[in-house]
């Protein structure tokens, strides 16, 4: 799908006689006026089939919510949009109540995304998209996007993706991503979250579980502007779960750069292990990242590798990861990290990775977990 920037679109106004027809003949869908009537400028559309889910994504305007019934969804053609809501109209697309939703891909062409959202100002939360045959959810140029409680799983690229200039204020958050393998390129592409080729400043991502994926948990390849990143976890990357004989897969938990772009993120609190490269890693990025009260444990290499950029790192926690604690370059500042001298390397309550697969918290907080807590008011993840 080649790469468009979104569009601004005038807020749509429906006519009664126009609300009418659709729900009388959308095939399962429901369009409920705002109050207000037929002036009012916001609308819900509750779906419960394919065909109407894929009818009210392509026509949503500024305020619209559109609200899928409990079941799986197939479309036969990616779900995109080019509308964009605004501050005060969002348009969000989400579960309709406790519903259990799934928008599964295995019906796309070769190729084809299953959702790709060209605008912004979108809400998108408590949905899964799952088995597509190439990315699973891509937002492109969007500013002011809330993803929350989204699952992206078992996707044939990356799960969720972040692309294009101008991307910015983007919050996602309570992400799980996990499974996807891109098997024409033998693995070497599909990350649980990518935020690449592009950039634009304000973008957050904080509770996100990210693993078992074919290539990296989280990967910032040629992003040119800095992303906060915190209490997010990363494991189990880069191992080939598909008996793939020319498997290529990185493995990195968190892929700070790369591609000559330079940006200094900010990495606070999050966790990687289990990896089959690096935990964190600059990526060749040069700029001053910052890393504080990260846990890097039992990765494949270095759980923490930051050979060229200017990365100042504090109160991190490297434990028995392959190649060492940290390969670190002239250019970096470290310190209170375990493998500075005079830091202590406090003991982990649990090194049992059990509960961190269980279920989320009623909100979608990451579940509660002893894996790889210390007690420790002042080095390593805190893993909440």
């Amino acid at each position: 799908m080649s790469s468009t920037t979104g569009r601004h679109r005038r807020t749509r106004t429906i006519t009664v006689a126009a609300a009418v027809a659709v729900a009388a003949g959308a095939g399962g869908a429901y369009l409920g006026l705002a109050p207000g009537g037929a002036d009012a400028a916001s609308s819900t559309v509750v779906v419960s089939t394919t065909a109407a889910l894929q009818s009210a994504v392509s026509g949503a305007t500024a305020g619209t919510t559109i609200q899928l019934r409990a079941g799986t969804y197939h479309p036969t053609a990616t779900l995109k949009s080019t509308a964009s809501g605004t501050s005060a109209a969002r348009i969000t697309l989400e579960a309709y109540g406790s519903a259990k939703v799934k928008i599964d891909g295995s019906q796309l062409a070769s190729g084809s995304w299953l959702a790709g959202i060209y605008g912004s100002y979108w809400t998108v939360q408590n949905l899964t998209f799952q088995n597509s045959p190439a990315q699973g959810f891509v937002a492109t140029s969007s500013t002011g996007g809330i993803f929350k409680n989204v699952v992206t799983a078992n996707n044939g690229d990356s799960g969720f993706t972040l692309r294009g200039d101008g991307t910015t204020n983007n919050l996602i958050q309570n992400l799980d991503s996990y499974g996807n393998y891109d098997a024409a390129t033998h693995g070497q592409n599909a990350d649980g979250l990518a935020i690449k080729f592009g950039s634009g400043t304000g973008n957050k991502v904080t509770g996100a579980r990210l693993y078992n994926n074919s290539d990296d948990g989280m990967d910032l390849w040629q992003w040119a502007s800095p992303v906060t990143i915190d209490h997010n976890w990363s494991f189990g990357n880069g191992k080939n779960r598909w008996s793939d004989t020319a498997f290529e897969g990185n493995g990195n938990g968190f892929k700070l750069g790369g591609g000559g772009a330079v940006a200094a993120h900010v990495v606070n609190n999050n966790a990687a292990w289990d990896n089959t490269l690096h935990g964190f890693t600059e990526n060749s990025n040069p700029g001053a990242i910052v890393l504080n009260r990260n846990t890097a444990y039992a990765n494949t290499d270095d759980g923490f590798y930051f050979a060229t950029s200017k990365a100042r790192l504090a109160r991190n926690l490297a434990v028995s990861n392959g190649t060492g604690k940290a390969d670190l370059g002239s250019s970096t500042v470290s310190a209170a990290n375990n493998w500075d001298a005079g830091t202590a390397t406090p003991s982990f309550v649990s090194t049992d990775a059990t509960t961190a697969y269980g279920t989320r918290g009623s909100s979608g907080s990451l579940p509660a977990t002893t894996f790889l807590t210390t007690g420790s008011t002042t080095i390593g993840s805190t893993m909440n």
